[in-house]
């Protein structure tokens, strides 16, 4: 048995195809199952905090599917300025308004993960600032049109040609910005 495998069934919960991807790239086996769940948070929340509770919520809705030896890995990441947080874009429009608001500017990017069994559960969240140079207008419509990044916090995939172009540089975790600290999930998830 391979000792940098764990020993347990894994679901990954994420429609994300990155963090589908990270999870192949660390060897590991595991089933997806996704549930659509209200993404919505209480307010008075901080910034790190809303990562946090919308993975943990999101962690809640699978108590069912945790049976012996299973544990969910559930994930969620958020985009935020100062301390504004930003969401997925709408739309081409809501894409473009928010791509200008990153534009040579730093923000960071917070990604919670809970990781349940039918014991027990491990929550954390990592940050990572990501600075951007400043975009033209044409750049941006260009990434908008040909990568559609509507499935993404923040309007942008780090990974994408926008962050080839675009990210002057990065404080903390990459693969975090991409939608899951592997690191610290590798580590926790070994530790479990």
């Amino acid at each position: 048995m391979n000792k940098f495998i764990p020993s347990q069934k894994i679901i990954l919960a994420s429609k994300s195809p990155r963090r589908q991807q990270l999870l192949k790239d660390l060897g590991w086996s595991f089933t997806i199952l996704t549930k659509d769940i209200d993404e919505s948070f209480p307010p008075h929340l901080h910034r790190q905090e809303v990562a946090l509770y919308l993975c943990e919520h999101k962690a809640n809705a699978f108590k069912d599917e945790l049976i012996d030896n299973t544990i969910v890995i559930t994930a969620d990441t958020i985009v935020c300025l100062d301390d504004m947080i930003i969401n997925k874009p709408d739309d081409a429009e809501d894409a473009k308004r928010m791509l200008r608001l990153l534009s040579g500017r730093k923000h960071d990017v917070f990604t919670g993960v809970c990781i349940s069994s039918k014991e027990k559960s491990k929550s954390f969240y990592i940050m990572s600032s990501v600075y951007f140079k400043t975009l033209s207008d044409d750049e941006i419509d260009y990434y908008i049109t040909n990568y559609k990044p509507f499935d993404k916090a923040g309007a942008y995939g780090i990974q994408e040609w926008i962050g080839f172009i675009g990210i002057e540089k990065i404080e903390g975790s990459y693969f975090n910005v991409m939608g899951l600290p592997i690191k610290e999930l590798y580590e926790t998830v070994m530790n479990f």
